[in-house]
């Protein structure tokens, strides 16, 4: 009965929801990726208008082209925003170049996904076995810890020169909310626990008085999104390019451990090939329209994980609600009201259980740490990811979850040719 019980709070991809269910677990999913999404523009000093235009319209192309079979929000892209400050520093050059630049990326990504799709998935198999393949995911969380623990006001930084206890306090409501609901809320209430817990970290922090409203009073009720035409370099789109690496590196983690959590291979089934390509055409579009390059988001993984709600449609619907914002200047001025430190509290949850299903695709798996290679990849890949090392392509860093994943492949690709040659030393043992 127990199991059973838990079976029906499951919310399948391809699931539908009644509307008045539909909207707040759409909402969770906006406030997920909010503050990320917005803060790539706010760093290149464009409004973040029409990057939430597209992202919202870069998600719904993407549900479409998976065939609505592969739960994935597609906000602003990291990765791309040392090149970019890099292009932006030339003053023969501004953001329009870089837009090229994301324009080719695009580009590189939906030739990558034709490739793909003639050669198929299996090499992942082969290069990327279980215990490369666990740690890598379990990096998307762990990587992105500090974050979580810096916007909570945890750590000293630029922003925090000293720890607030008014900052402490919102984050630890804000986390227990959301962790202690994972426990005792039941029926709809469990599957909107991080909406409830971001709701009650907001009133926390509204009674300590570390809400500004000013940003709401001076935004405009309509806003119309900024659009800008891109321009072309050679010298800007080579400064781009390597980042790529970074986005197809983060691409396959993020589609591997969103299987894991709804329990279907995506790699396969809609394909890696037509997940990629979505993700390629979806910042193409971005860079004709002036917006950021777009990529999975681990904020929505976290929220699928947490809430075991996987439906497209409430993805779509965060899309939908994406868009709106990118033209109601007010509401998303409230939005951004939202103090770090709740953003924090529900981050530290999401992060963590990122890292969980990583770790929990090593126990699926049953992984024999008996074998030598299994204990070396697993054991590479968790320290190249967490060491802080790093290769520098041009004005791209390449490090943490992406570099690992790169010596991961490289690893696997060795102990394939190994176990070719026959010259294994635990070829017997080999499932």
């Amino acid at each position: 009965m127990r199991r059973n019980r838990v079976e029906k709070k499951i919310i399948q991809v391809n699931e539908r929801v009644p509307l008045l269910r539909g909207i707040p677990l759409s909402i969770q999913h906006t406030f997920a990726m909010f503050s990320a999404s917005v803060l790539v523009p706010w760093m290149f000093g464009i409004s973040p208008s029409v990057v939430l235009l597209m992202n919202g319209i870069g998600t719904l192309l993407f549900i479409f082209m998976t065939k609505g079979k592969a739960p994935a929000y597609l906000g602003s892209s990291f990765a791309f925003i040392s090149p970019t400050l890099l292009i932006m520093s030339n003053p023969d050059m501004g953001y329009e170049y870089a837009l090229g630049g994301f324009i080719v990326t695009g580009l590189i990504l939906i030739a990558v996904a034709v490739l793909i799709k003639f050669v198929g998935t299996s090499w992942i198999d082969v290069i990327l076995p279980p215990a490369a393949m666990g740690p890598i995911i379990a990096l998307i969380g762990l990587e992105l810890a500090g974050s979580a623990a810096s916007n909570g006001g945890l750590i000293l930084s630029d922003t925090y020169t000293q720890i607030d206890p008014k900052f402490v306090a919102v984050f630890i409501i804000t986390l227990a909310v959301a962790v202690f609901g994972q426990v005792l809320f039941r029926g709809f209430a469990a599957a909107i626990a991080i909406l409830i817990a971001i709701i009650v970290g907001y009133v926390a922090a509204l009674c300590f008085g570390l809400v500004d409203f000013s940003a709401v009073t001076q935004a405009s009720v309509i806003e119309v999104p900024n659009f800008s035409a891109p321009k072309f370099s050679l010298d800007a789109i080579l400064i781009i390019i390597p980042a790529s690496l970074v986005v197809i590196s983060e691409h396959i983690g993020h589609q591997v451990v969103t299987s894991e959590i709804v329990g279907k291979d995506l790699l396969k089934d809609p394909g890696l090939h037509r997940s990629l390509a979505a993700d390629g055409i979806s910042t193409t579009l971005s860079g004709f329209c002036g917006a950021v390059p777009t990529t999975t988001y681990g904020e929505n993984i976290g929220v699928m994980a947490v809430t075991k709600v996987y439906s497209v449609w409430i993805i779509g619907g965060a899309a939908v609600f994406s868009m709106l914002l990118a033209w109601i200047g007010k509401a998303s001025a409230l939005i951004q009201t939202i103090p770090s430190p709740v953003m924090g509290g529900v981050s530290f949850l999401l992060y963590g259980m990122i890292a969980a299903s990583g770790l929990r695709l090593l126990v699926d798996e049953k992984v024999d740490y008996s074998r030598p290679r299994n204990l070396a990849l697993t054991s590479v890949v968790f320290v190249t990811g967490l060491s802080g090392a790093y290769i520098q392509i041009g004005s791209v860093q390449l490090t943490g979850m992406a570099l690992a994943t790169v010596v991961g492949m490289l690893l696997g690709l060795i102990f394939a040719i190994i176990d070719k040659l026959g010259i294994a030393n635990d070829a017997s043992e080999a499932k």
